[in-house]
């Protein structure tokens, strides 16, 4: 069963992995992306919104796609909204399997999927006062798009 959770405060990845092991002696390694705000082109923060409910449930849904395809042990999920700023972290995936290879694919398909079919709006705010929606990119669905 997947840890799914859309939050605003930050996240310790060292605790979570620990939360998804804890008590497990089946787990031979454990994937994980850790997404962090990016300070490009005098960027001062990343505002993300969501609608409650229909987020959480759309994560929850690309996990247990992951869990259908891989024989994972567990994932985590854990995606920030609000307002960001550079350096702070945005999103946390983990995936935890008796094999590596199952934890690094599941991995990857969380967060590509997770970059196109998540249901967040990003703006960025910059120093200089201006701000803009970011746009979807060719490059993110792409990625989707290899897993089929």
């Amino acid at each position: 069963m997947a840890t799914i959770r859309v939050q605003e405060a930050p996240f310790d990845q060292a605790a979570e992995t620990a939360a998804l092991t804890a008590g497990r002696v089946d787990v031979g390694g454990v994937a994980s992306f850790l997404g962090l705000c990016r300070a490009d082109d005098g960027l001062a923060a990343l505002v993300l919104e969501h609608y409650p409910g229909m987020t959480e449930k759309a994560l929850g849904d690309i996990a247990a796609e992951a869990e259908s395809r891989w024989p994972l042990t567990g994932c985590t999920v854990i995606h920030r909204y609000g307002r960001i700023l550079p350096s702070e972290p945005i999103v946390l995936v983990l995936a935890a399997s008796r094999h590596r290879t199952a934890a690094l694919e599941a991995c990857a398909f969380l967060i590509d999927w997770l970059k196109t079919g998540a249901p967040f709006w990003k703006r960025e705010e910059f120093a200089d006062g201006h701000s803009r929606w970011v746009e979807a990119r060719e490059s993110d669905d792409a990625a989707a798009a290899k897993w089929g």
